[in-house]
């Protein structure tokens, strides 16, 4: 096999030839193609190749047109099949895998220029550091960043979004989402995103704790750079829901990662130029909401000369993308919206305010707009408090600019996460051993005796009230047979008494405790501002309704402080809100009604600033008649002298300074007793909410002769003796409280006991509210019903404490005070105990609260011996 050196478009090289003869004749022109050329010319250009008689260099030689024949094969091979062909292709790949060899390109060739000059590895790096530095290259090229965090000097915002590392942050947050497991082994985001598709959404939740604690590197770079790395997310996120699930864009276009469980909170009070384009958290109060109106997102134009259609433009949220010129016709404009392939997101603008609690003293409340978009969009309305994680950025305000003269930006938050914190959201994120736990609770028979003196532990005595405020947060049953008449279930509750009886302290904490509830005070609110009231947008210039403090309280509870200085016309304005749970508002063209499903839990003082017990509780109080009986409970607290109870009191107030003050926090002195009863509050709230949520006490087989009888009775009293109108709204109270005290025991059906003590409450509420002199017959007349579920022990220790009183009082108006005990004939005791059908006293001398009291019973002499402190005797 010969080959001619005309077939080689260049000459060819001698090496590869036989070696010449002897009779090898030089080129006649040589020394005209090198002799000649000066040695400057030579350095700088080269040699020349191209000379006047280059042709000589292809003359014919025949002893040197052949090849080697050591170098020939010329043997004859079998045609090969293509299945042949097709395994020995595969089993040199298999060769190539274990050797480490690799194929450039689709040719599978192995040949490659670079290869001559660096190796592999070095290529790779440098296609990396091309990436690095922003030039466009092969991603499957680019090589991992092990040192990520390394950004070479850039800032965090310009090194997200090179391409190598926004490859390699793509690439370890879908190792994250693809990998992370629990401590049970589950796949976390895996089942995350298969319940977000089953459900039809289009986001799905990623904590910052999780992602701190796998990616450092990522959670570090989130809040510095959140625009660039949330969306590498979503991308990074909508390609793995495309691999488990390839139809779903039809569902949903995009897909978004919400980052929640941020450690660090922000009030909105704290945003500085330190925060702008940072990743933020804080808290806050809904108080105004626009409509969810379409936002453009991708944008195409059609051009009215030529209908040339224009983009897509990507809509930011700064400025309005518009063409400047038609690529096709060259006009500029008009150009109009192309509705048909323009895509839209929803777009809602929220004012969020600060958490009433969490303002500091003396100051206004601070306010922020928030922006939802997508799927956040009526997440939450006027009076939720939620918890919003997004990015705290500005956007441009001329009339700011105006009004300053010099540029001011006003700042917004984009939502990426939101909470809203109520009983639904906080049952949600009970665990199993929390659940586990409620359970047991309400198993324990004395679950209700608990729960009360659990509610304002550290206020000394009130069980009524105390009783009387479980029974609002536990709250009836709501119902609307036929979605034509609603019959409320939360129960309203006004307390009224003397001054320095802890009042207020009930109502701060009720609004502690209540998964939702406003506080406001009668002095400082108006009629609107309990209900509702229209204004002006100064942006839009559209009138506005705004949600005053029974709205915002809707599902929750509303306090009124000084319920006795609002005036006539602000109180009335919210007997609406007090029975229909509803406030209707026509004003500015705007006739509506505003939901406010919600318990009232009043204060008030009584006129002149003391209860007179010789008057009737409205001839005390300066409220009227129909918002009286718009309270299902009333609560009366008498600042009475007790020597005995004063002392309790005193040493129950000091041991509760010395217990709480800073100098003993990690100590336990010996004043530090708690009472076996008491629940955590934590857990007590968390008690309350599962129990709102889940448990709906149903009426069954009720004693509804008992109820119809005690209605009428009452009745008759009242006509009686003048005092407070006994209403149908009575026999609902008596109803809703059944089922309170229902759910406080997690019971599915109302009891007997539980109608018991509904009657007892309303009893004691109405026996309260009477003159003294009319209060001591009512209490024989109902006084089967008031001795329900009361404790033996409380009740002959209050009786033995009006029998010590009187012996006291005797003693120092007869002799002089000297002794430090009294003594109480047993048989005094015995007699009042029969009265109200108590025989065995036995029980009551060997109880924790006769010899807590420091009473001692001496069998022999059968009487009582009380040790009086020496702060009670007295030196006539």
């Amino acid at each position: 096999m010969s080959q001619r050196p005309e077939d080689s478009p260049m000459p060819t090289p001698r090496s590869n030839m036989s070696s010449p003869g002897p009779d090898l004749e030089p080129f006649e022109d040589e020394g005209a193609l090198l002799g000649d050329i000066e040695p400057d010319m030579e350095e700088e250009d080269g040699e020349e190749l191209f000379g006047d008689n280059m042709e000589n260099d292809y003359r014919p030689m025949p002893h040197l047109d052949h090849y080697d024949d050591r170098i020939l094969d010329e043997d004859d091979y079998d045609q090969m099949s293509v299945g042949e062909r097709l395994a020995a292709e595969q089993e040199l790949r298999r060769r190539d895998r274990e050797l480490g060899i690799t194929r450039r390109d689709e040719r599978e060739l192995f040949y490659d220029e670079a290869d001559d000059v660096e190796d592999p590895r070095q290529r790779r790096r440098k296609d990396a550091e091309k990436a690095a530095a922003g030039e466009e290259v092969d991603t499957e090229m680019i090589e991992s960043i092990e040192n990520l965090e390394d950004t070479k000097g850039y800032s965090i915002k310009e090194w997200v979004i090179m391409i190598g590392p926004k490859t390699e942050i793509a690439n370890r947050f879908k190792n994250f989402l693809r990998t992370y497991t629990n401590s049970k082994g589950q796949y976390v985001y895996k089942d995350k995103i298969r319940r977000m598709c089953e459900n039809n959404q289009s986001s799905f939740n990623v904590e910052f704790t999780s992602l701190a604690h796998k990616e450092h590197v990522l959670a570090y770079f989130l809040p510095e750079a959140p625009f660039q790395m949330l969306e590498t997310f979503d991308a990074v996120a909508k390609d793995i829901v495309l691999s488990m699930y390839p139809s779903y864009d039809r569902v949903t276009d995009e897909i978004h990662v919400r980052i929640s469980d941020l450690p660090l909170i922000e009030e909105l009070r704290t945003f500085r130029k330190l925060h702008v384009n940072q990743l933020v958290r804080t808290l806050g109060v809904v108080t105004a909401t626009t409509g969810v109106l379409p936002q453009l997102s991708i944008v195409k134009f059609d051009c009215s000369k030529c209908s040339f259609i224009m983009g897509p433009f990507t809509q930011t949220q700064d400025a309005e993308v518009h063409p400047n010129a038609c690529p096709q016709c060259q006009s500029h404009g008009p150009f109009m919206i192309n509705m048909e392939q323009t895509l839209f997101r929803n777009y809602q603008k929220i004012t969020l305010q600060e958490s009433p609690g969490r303002i500091p003293a003396g100051r206004v409340p601070r306010s922020k707009e928030c922006i939802l978009l997508a799927d956040l969009c009526d997440r939450c309305k006027p009076g939720d408090e939620i918890d919003v994680t997004g990015i705290y950025t500005n956007s441009y305000n001329g009339s700011l600019n105006t009004d300053n003269g010099f540029p001011v930006f006003s700042t917004v938050i984009f939502a990426n996460h939101l909470i809203v914190k109520d009983c639904k959201q906080i049952v949600q994120s009970l665990t199993d051993d929390d659940i586990n736990s409620i359970i047991k609770m309400s198993k324990d028979h004395r679950i209700a005796e608990r729960i009360i003196a659990s509610i304002a532990p550290s206020i000394y005595g009130h069980e009524y009230i105390k009783r009387a405020l479980s029974l609002s947060l536990f709250g009836g049953q709501s119902k609307n047979p036929g979605k034509k008449h609603k019959i409320r279930g939360d129960i309203n509750v006004l307390i009224c008494g003397d001054p320095g009886t802890a009042k207020s302290q009930f109502l701060k904490f009720v609004e502690k405790i209540a998964p939702r509830a406003i506080f406001t005070t009668g002095q400082g609110a108006s009629a609107v501002g309990l209900t509702a009231y229209v204004r002006r947008n100064p942006a839009s210039k559209e009138w506005t309704l705004e949600a005053g403090a029974l709205v915002l309280a809707d599902q929750g509870v509303c306090l009124i402080d000084e319920f006795d200085k609002m005036n006539d016309q602000d109180r009335t304005s919210i007997h609406e809100a007090m029975e229909q749970q509803s406030i209707s508002i026509s004003k500015a063209g705007i006739v509506t009604s505003l939901q406010a499903r919600c318990s009232v839990v009043a204060a008030a003082n009584p006129i002149g600033g003391r209860y007179d017990a010789s008057l009737t509780f409205a001839e005390n109080v300066n409220l009227s008649d129909p918002i009286l009986s718009r309270f299902d409970i009333l609560c009366v607290v008498r600042d009475e002298v007790d020597p005995i109870q004063d002392q309790h009191l005193a040493r129950f107030v000091v041991g509760s300074h010395i217990r709480h003050h800073p100098a003993n926090k990690d100590k336990e002195t010996p004043e530090q007793v708690v009472s076996d009863l008491q629940i955590p509050q934590e857990m007590l709230k968390k008690y309350l909410v599962y129990a709102r949520q889940n448990i709906h006490p149903k009426l069954q087989n009720m004693d509804q002769d008992k109820v119809a009888n005690i209605y009428s009775q009452l009745r008759q009293e009242s006509l009686a003796t003048g005092s407070l109108p006994i209403t149908v709204r009575h026999v609902e109270s008596i109803i809703r409280m059944s089922e309170a005290h229902a759910r406080m025991h997690l019971r599915e059906y109302v009891q007997e006991d539980d109608v018991n003590l509904a009657v007892r409450m309303m009893l004691e509420s109405f026996v309260e509210t009477q003159k003294y002199s009319v209060m001591k017959s009512m209490r024989q007349v109902f006084q089967r019903y008031l001795m329900f579920k009361k404790d033996h022990s409380e009740l002959l220790f209050y009786i033995l404490r009006q029998l010590a009183q009187d012996q006291l009082t005797f003693q120092r108006n007869t002799t002089e005070m000297e002794a430090l005990t009294i003594e109480i004939d047993e048989k005094d005791l015995m007699d009042k105990a029969k009265q109200i059908d108590i025989r065995d006293l036995k029980p009551f001398y060997h109880s924790k609260i006769f010899e807590s009291n420091d009473f001692v019973y001496d069998a022999k002499r059968k009487v009582i011996i009380h040790t009086l402190p020496e702060s009670m005797i007295t030196d006539d």
